[in-house]
């Protein structure tokens, strides 16, 4: 999964990729490096950042994923919000996937938006409101906090007939490194196996900051975290950097 952010404040390319040109060239370079599919974010979720409302996402997208869709129409295309109004705007568009980073926390409509749309959903870990998405919390073991998380929220999602689930964890919200690092050496057991386990490691601060370094300058470790979490089950890789993410597929398959 390649990341195409249309915000003027994402942390690593922010303004980069937000217009037609730019965000079509961008794409086509991912999709040529190996990406399946493409995350497009409206907003940022960066600490600090701009909140927007769903009216202003949604005049900030555009058209922008017809675009993509009719430039690329074999692309798979998700749409990061937490907006059940954007999501039915970016269905009407053409989106094939519900990226949530609220687990439904911030609007009480999304589930049933995904209810509608029959859409795949991916669910994240996070706490349970915008203003705290990024406090950082000590939990007493992260593994289970994350799987009774889990449980609960697909029970809910699947009483309300939403039958394709993607899992992601939650990593650069409101976790320690500890925590982190926790779940990375426990991939294997979150989730249970049941569904899909997507994880967003690129370019987070619990790998750069220990190490002294910037967002851009951690390829080398990521692709071992990518590669220990690929090892334990994990099915989709949410990335900047496609070509290298790509490499480290390609290595774990041939091995």
């Amino acid at each position: 999964m390649g990341i195409l952010n249309l915000t003027p404040d994402s942390f690593s390319d922010g303004g980069k990729f937000n217009t037609e040109k730019t965000a079509l060239d961008q794409t086509y370079k991912m999709l040529k490096e190996g990406a399946e599919i493409i995350d497009i974010g409206p907003q940022s979720t960066r600490p600090h950042a701009e909140f927007l409302t769903a009216e202003e996402e949604i005049r900030r997208l555009g058209n922008m994923i017809s675009f993509i869709k009719k430039e690329f129409p074999e692309t798979l295309i998700s749409l990061d919000t937490f907006y059940a109004e954007t999501v039915k705007f970016g269905f009407n568009e053409g989106i094939d996937i519900i990226n949530d980073i609220s687990g439904g926390h911030y609007d009480e409509k999304m589930f049933d938006a995904a209810a509608e749309t029959k859409l795949p959903y991916i669910l994240m870990h996070v706490n349970p409101s915008y203003e705290t998405m990024h406090d950082k919390i000590k939990f007493a073991d992260i593994t289970l906090s994350v799987n009774r998380y889990f449980s609960e929220k697909t029970e809910e999602l699947l009483n309300k007939g939403v039958k394709d689930i993607i899992l992601d964890p939650g990593f650069g919200f409101g976790k320690t490194v500890e925590d982190q690092m926790k779940m990375i050496n426990e991939t294997q057991y979150l989730g249970f196996g049941k569904f899909p386990l997507l994880i967003g490691i690129s370019r987070k601060s619990f790998i750069y900051k220990p190490l002294g370094k910037s967002p851009l300058d951690i390829n080398e470790e990521t692709q071992k975290l990518h590669m220990k979490v690929l090892q334990q089950g994990a099915k989709i890789l949410r990335v900047h950097d496609v070509a290298a993410a790509q490499k480290t597929v390609d290595l774990f398959k041939s091995g």
